[in-house]
């Protein structure tokens, strides 16, 4: 039996660094939300585990041990014939390592492996608990605090401009690392325009820190402001993907089409997000 798992971007619509423990872990408050554009996994049980990578992205991408996918075959303890079909940059800030990591465990126990809890999956990085959810939620701590929470359909273009980004590079250009968090409690918003609203009142702290180390950052957020019926334009995790918001999936649709054009050089898609 083979079986199939979609792994969803994941996208930072905030990310506030509210501290650092003395391990040198970052203490994070932080909204996530899964889009309807990722990567794949494809299972089958083996006698060993195996990875294949194939896709527009897969130039590069290890496929022995020190790749997550391999990692969570493991700690899923089914020996898998695994294929990754690798669509989201690499180092993108849509936490693609993480999500894959996730739809592996997922693939492992539809094959009949005891399913991994999010508590566990944490020994694979920080991201791969909420990526193991896949639904809207509000991620503190290192990772291991997560809550569901209910957002309106959000409608989105997603950027990359093609250029790797080295989280750790970019933590070390924070200089404030005790920030605000988020409200303590969040709103119930009615559409994604008051959504849109009431992110311009909320922070991706390492936005700045990611354009001092890639500037074309700052280059990708400005052709997003400037696009027809645009509500907002933000940086997506640690970078290098920046996302702007739309009212209808058919505006975030032309002005994908219309950002494509004049950046061939870059990848661009139109996205919404998925239902809790």
């Amino acid at each position: 039996m083979t079986v199939k798992v979609f792994a969803p971007a994941k996208i930072n619509l905030t990310l506030h660094v509210t501290g650092q423990r003395e391990d040198g872990y970052h203490v994070l408050d932080s909204l996530v939300a899964f889009v309807d554009t990722g990567d794949q996994i494809t299972a089958s049980v083996a006698e060993d585990n195996s990875l294949t990578v194939t896709g527009p992205f897969a130039d590069g991408v290890p496929t022995d041990g020190s790749n997550l996918v391999m990692q969570a075959a493991r700690l899923a303890g089914l020996p898998m014939q695994i294929g990754l079909d690798k669509r989201l940059p690499p180092s993108s800030g849509m936490g693609g390592g993480s999500t894959d990591a996730a739809a592996t465990l997922k693939a492992a126990a539809r094959l009949g492996a005891d399913p991994v809890t999010p508590e566990r999956a944490l020994a694979l990085g920080a991201d791969v608990p909420v990526c193991l959810r896949a639904k809207p939620m509000r991620m503190r701590g290192i990772g291991e605090d997560v809550h569901p929470v209910t957002l309106p359909a959000l409608h989105m273009v997603l950027v990359n401009p093609r250029i790797a980004v080295s989280t750790p590079e970019v933590f070390k250009q924070l200089q404030v690392k005790d920030n605000d968090p988020m409200p303590v409690d969040l709103p119930q918003w009615p559409d994604g325009v008051a959504f849109a609203d009431w992110l311009t009142t909320q922070r991706n702290d390492l936005q700045r820190p990611a354009i001092t180390v890639v500037p074309e950052i700052a280059a990708v957020l400005t052709a997003l402001a400037l696009l027809p019926e645009v509500l907002i334009a933000r940086m997506s995790g640690s970078g290098a993907t920046c996302f702007a918001l739309f009212e209808h999936r058919d505006a975030a649709a032309r002005a994908a089409a219309q950002l494509s054009e004049g950046n061939p050089w870059w990848w661009v898609k139109s996205a919404s997000t998925l239902p809790a």
